[in-house]
């Protein structure tokens, strides 16, 4: 079964569900379900897109 994440590519820009103060994140790759973000102000974090389902931002 795809993960919810399956759709995201990089560059897209994400937030974290549980994590609002971490600011908005750029995704830096997304491969096997591991999905890594640069988040503004928590930096780069590897995340399992099988546990987390992050939010998709699109901005002008």
């Amino acid at each position: 079964m795809d993960h919810l994440n399956a759709f995201l590519e990089p560059g897209m820009l994400v937030k974290h569900p549980d994590q609002p103060d971490w600011g908005l994140g750029q995704v830096q790759s997304n491969i096997d379900g591991r999905v890594t973000v640069n988040f503004r102000e928590e930096g780069k974090v590897v995340l399992d897109g099988r546990v987390v389902t992050l939010i998709p931002v699109f901005e002008n």
